[in-house]
């Protein structure tokens, strides 16, 4: 059970509900209700669909070319403690540049599915799945990601009701505490993997 736990708050903290849904508003600005839930449920499928595809091709990519998991795992652990740090410092520049295409796009999800399904977010899930089951079905992975995309989803379709609300205390302090567990997992990735690969 705490595996599941441990994994659903990585994907959580890496997908950034709070963020992703101040991206939303602002793509959402003049939408009907019934097209701002349309769009968010789009959005979630589009997030699960990368993430699920991460998780089950991830591994086997990596086997196909001669990626050992000992080792990825140090390297996804190393991105995932940067990424963690980067929160916790601010990680403004990524946020703010999301949010600048947001307020631009014409209705375009494109920046909240490239925030949420990120090249980081990617990194974790595989991460994830390499950690906990190896080559065989990540299950771990799997749960957390629908666990996490089902909670970014409801998120979401909560934000619809703060309109252009500025940022509160606990939209600040989310995103830091969210970076300090992705930095704390990143670490604990990076050592398993590494005294697995001495071991060896």
């Amino acid at each position: 059970m705490s595996e599941y736990l441990q994994a659903t708050v990585t994907v959580l903290s890496l997908i950034n509900p709070v963020v992703a849904a101040s991206i939303f508003v602002r793509l959402e600005k003049g939408r009907s209700s019934s097209e701002q839930f349309s769009d968010a449920g789009k959005a979630a499928l589009a997030i699960a669909m990368v993430l699920f595809g991460a998780a089950l091709v991830g591994a086997r990519l990596l086997d196909l070319f001669g990626v050992s998991m000992d080792a990825f795992s140090v390297a996804g652990g190393a991105v995932l403690a940067w990424m963690g740090f980067g929160m916790i410092r601010g990680g403004g520049s990524s946020h703010d540049s999301s949010e600048d295409k947001g307020s631009t796009a014409a209705h375009s999800l494109t920046p909240l599915i490239l925030f949420a399904a990120s090249p980081g977010t990617i990194t974790g899930v595989i991460t994830l799945a390499v950690a906990h089951t190896g080559t065989e079905l990540p299950v771990t992975a799997i749960v957390a990601v629908a666990i996490a995309v089902a909670i970014t989803w409801v998120v979401l379709l909560l934000s619809r009701h703060l309109g252009g609300k500025k940022k509160g205390l606990v939209q600040q302090l989310v995103p830091k505490l969210m970076g300090l567990l992705v930095l704390a997992m990143g670490i604990q990735f990076g050592l398993s993997g590494f005294k697995s690969f001495m071991a060896g």
